[in-house]
């Protein structure tokens, strides 16, 4: 009779478990500081050029009403390991001028003005931005970083296991459609497995998964897989972004 009950039990808890729905939502509170880490790495051709790519970038919630927040975020690292057409350039923010190379050199002078940046933004708990500056405002390149650093945007329903919601970006005349599938629900965290294509000026297809932390609604990892022809050359790209409190 126990074994019976105890299996009763364990078969109401799977259920339920299968048919819960969760609210995702950024719950972010004023002060909290979060950190960025994105690895990203692209091969072009065969050996046509090869580019791996490490950034850091911190965030602070300056502010936060009803359903908006406000942040302000710099770039704290960046190092890239970059082989075209035979030429490599090697670049790292956290070693002195004296230890980078002459392409080295060049890619500090471009670099340096946005490490210096400070991107603000203000966005809604969903995930989308709603304004988005830098100050200086004549410094290229800084908000784009924050673009790619948002990549995600939550539906307004609740969600449960095997549901989707799709989100489109376009970057020149490159569109990436997105479709997110929620693979399992636990007490701390939401698995998502994401899917879609690249349409455009390049043809491909994107694959993912992504792990969300359920208190605070933040994406902790996310890995997006992308493979594509441009322009008649097979293209790949590899991207895994972390964030840690603090």
């Amino acid at each position: 009779m126990k074994k019976i009950l105890l299996a009763l039990l364990l078969g109401v808890t799977i259920v339920g478990t299968a048919q819960e729905k969760v609210l995702l939502r950024l719950n972010y509170e004023k002060g909290q500081q979060y950190t960025m880490d994105m690895n990203m790495a692209q091969v072009m051709g065969v050996g046509v050029m090869t580019n791996d790519m490490h950034i850091q970038m911190k965030y602070n919630i300056t502010s936060v009403s009803g359903n908006t927040y406000e942040s302000s975020a710099k770039i704290t690292k960046m190092a890239m390991e970059m082989n075209q057409s035979g030429m490599s350039i090697s670049y790292d923010s956290t070693k002195n001028e004296d230890e980078l190379s002459e392409t080295g050199k060049m890619m500090k002078s471009k670099m340096d003005p946005m490490l210096s940046a400070t991107i603000m933004t203000k966005g809604d708990d969903l995930g989308n931005i709603l304004e988005t500056t830098v100050d200086p405002s004549d410094i290229e390149g800084a908000e784009d970083f924050a673009k790619q650093s948002n990549n995600v945007v939550y539906p307004k329903e609740a969600v449960g296991v095997g549901d989707t919601w799709t989100k489109t970006t376009t970057d020149g005349a490159m569109n990436f459609n997105f479709t997110y599938k929620v693979k399992s629900i636990s007490l701390k965290n939401v698995l998502i497995d994401i899917s879609g294509n690249v349409t455009g000026a390049a043809e491909g297809d994107i694959t993912g998964a992504m792990d969300i932390d359920r208190e605070s609604g933040m994406p902790i990892e996310s890995k997006i897989n992308m493979t594509m022809t441009v322009q008649g050359q097979d293209a790949t790209t590899n991207m895994v972004a972390k964030i840690t409190k603090g």
